[in-house]
């Protein structure tokens, strides 16, 4: 339902609502409807927003000279999803623009293996 935070800023958690599955519409498909009184919070201090219809322009902004191509996407290796700077991995909508969730865990899966030499071997 939406975002908790501190007076900081900070996040503490997600306000989350129970659904159930109403009647068929016209076509046959049944939608997801809210269960009245069933709202409930998760406690959490950090949100990944991955629902695939572009990456989120405030890392992008926020990071010093991030290296981006013209078209304003991360640029990586495309085997290790390593960037142009040190320690630093991208994958996903903010490498490739909206696609689909398999590439981005396609790219994750990539980017864990390189981060696991990397911490491991230092390359």
């Amino acid at each position: 339902m939406r975002y908790l935070g501190s007076d900081k800023g900070q996040l503490t958690g997600i306000e989350c609502v129970r659904m159930e599955l109403g009647e068929p519409d016209a076509s046959g498909r049944r939608r997801p409807i809210e269960i009245s009184g069933s709202e409930f919070v998760v406690k959490c201090d950090l949100a990944i927003v991955a629902i695939g219809s572009g990456a989120n322009p405030l890392l992008t902004r926020s990071t010093p000279d991030p290296p981006l191509n013209k078209r304003g996407y991360v640029m990586t290796n495309p085997e290790t999803g390593k960037t142009g700077k040190k320690g630093v991995w991208a994958g996903g909508d903010i490498v490739t623009g909206a696609a689909t969730v398999i590439l981005a865990m396609g790219a994750g899966r990539k980017a864990a293996d390189s981060i696991h030499e990397y911490l491991t071997w230092g390359r």
